[in-house]
């Protein structure tokens, strides 16, 4: 018995130093995991600056892969595991780093081509789905230097009918100077004037700081308004307020990727007749360029059985905000006067948002917003009884990573959400461009915003009027 048993152990001993020693190669143990973590980033017309589709790319990248992958630095993913879950998470176990890794170590061989598993069959055109209907924004210059301030645009949507959307997805031109670009639909009024830009004319001082009580944040009177037809460069200013609003069911931003509402059988309805509202921001670089940003839609066939809905959107508008927020408000963070970041504060907690909800909800979206002094951010629930639970903790920000994550949170009425942004505004910043300035709340990149942006989804019918509220 005592032979059996130890030539049993003997036969795993060896078994174990088989796979020890067993080569790494490309095709049997790298690119699956490249398939699964990276190619949806690394190939042709996508954000990162390599493609590793096949072994021929991959080879020249094998230590930067292993650097990337051994300080967690790819794939971006910023969720501090002890709390939450994560639907999307994109982080690699550490089975996957060890593969990596030794890949690198042991002369990054490719092996066996009949290892590899068959190349996934992405979206053409740099997508990251495949749109079944792609619209065109007007293209947009976008000089070398100066402030651009956000700017929205009227065009008519592109449904004729009563359509649900099932997934949506912005392809910038030039991603290199798109702040952010969002959509917004709205019903038409007979007022609305297409193909005319229309923002507010920020007074800012030579550095490019808005005057004390003019971020453009607050529905402040005298407001100038300026106007620019499509494809013209004649600028019109008048007082009064502007006459579009938007309400952001959908934003492009860095690293935020594309809304695909299909996992939860759920999609937005767009009425026939809609107008689609671009809120447009572009940040100058030095280089004059001319952006063609595409928007891309899928639909359904039959209605869904839920409707996805966004903090502040549309119809949909679940939010009761503050007095002194403004549309845009709700998206970037109700207006604060007490938010200013003190010059070379490093760790500087903002006033915390708070949330309540007035109706049984199911959150299945938390993406935190700020720009890039932003630090960290924390989501932390209080339940009805009592219990308090952190559903998601993001230690370290980054504003070129502005990744959502998506979870299911099932609250019930009378649940309270606390959001809280810290900043760093010192010289360990190495965004930040002037650690000695006060930082105020402003839509520029060197302003701040702190917005939660909160995804649910509820019952194609459901009535969601006054399904939370929110001071700050």
């Amino acid at each position: 018995m005592r032979r059996l048993i130890f030539a049993w152990f003997m036969v795993g001993v060896a078994s174990l130093a088989a796979d020890q020693s067993a080569p790494v190669t490309f095709t049997k143990d790298v690119l699956p995991v490249l398939q699964k973590n990276c190619q949806s980033c690394h190939r042709p017309g996508q954000v990162a600056p390599m493609s590793l589709l096949t072994y021929q790319e991959a080879r020249p990248w094998a230590k930067a892969i292993k650097a990337a992958v051994a300080t967690k630095k790819m794939p971006p993913w910023f969720a501090d595991p002890k709390y939450g879950h994560f639907l999307n998470d994109r982080s690699l176990k550490q089975s996957d780093i060890d593969a990596l890794v030794k890949w690198a170590d042991s002369g990054a061989m490719e092996g066996n081509p009949k290892d590899a598993p068959a190349p996934i069959a992405w979206p053409r055109d740099g997508w990251g789905i495949q749109p079944e209907l792609v619209m065109d924004l007007p293209p947009r210059d976008v000089p070398a230097k100066g402030v651009l301030e956000w700017e929205l645009l009227a065009l008519p949507a592109p449904f004729k009918t009563d359509t649900w959307v099932t997934s949506m997805e912005i392809l910038p031109g030039d991603a290199s100077v798109v702040h952010h670009i969002c959509i917004s639909f709205e019903k038409h009024k007979p007022t609305t004037v297409y193909n005319r830009y229309e923002w507010v004319q920020v007074p800012r001082d030579e550095t490019g700081n808005p005057l004390p009580g003019n971020s453009g944040f607050a529905e402040l009177p005298g407001m100038t308004i300026a106007t620019r037809e499509v494809g013209s460069t004649e600028v019109k200013l008048r007082q009064g307020h502007p006459t579009l609003k938007e309400n952001l069911d959908f934003c492009y931003l860095p690293g935020a990727g594309y809304d695909d509402y299909r996992a939860w059988n759920a999609g937005k309805l767009i009425p026939a007749g809609s107008d689609i509202i671009i809120s447009a921001h572009y940040t100058t670089n030095g280089k004059a360029v001319t952006d063609r940003t595409k928007i891309g839609f899928t639909v359904a066939k039959t209605p869904p059985a839920k409707k996805f809905l966004v903090q502040g959107a549309g119809e949909d508008t679940p939010v009761t905000a503050p007095t002194n927020a403004n549309n845009r408000a709700v998206f970037a963070s109700a207006y604060n006067p007490e938010f200013a970041i003190p010059p070379n504060e490093a760790n500087w907690l903002a006033p915390p948002m708070d949330i309540t909800f007035l109706k049984d909800v199911e959150i299945v979206r938390l993406r935190p917003h700020a720009h890039v002094r932003g630090k960290s951010a924390q989501y932390k629930l209080t339940y009805p009884d009592g219990r308090e639970e952190i559903v998601l903790n993001v230690p370290r920000y980054d504003f070129n990573w502005q990744l959502s994550y998506g979870t299911s949170l099932k609250l019930p009425k009378g649940t309270r959400m606390r959001f809280e942004f810290r900043y760093d505004n010192s010289v360990n910043n190495k965004n930040n461009p002037d650690p000695g300035r006060w930082v105020y709340q402003g839509f520029q990149s060197w302003e701040e915003m702190m917005a939660p942006n909160l995804g649910f989804i509820v019952d194609r019918d459901a009535d969601v009027g006054g399904l939370m509220s929110v001071t700050n």
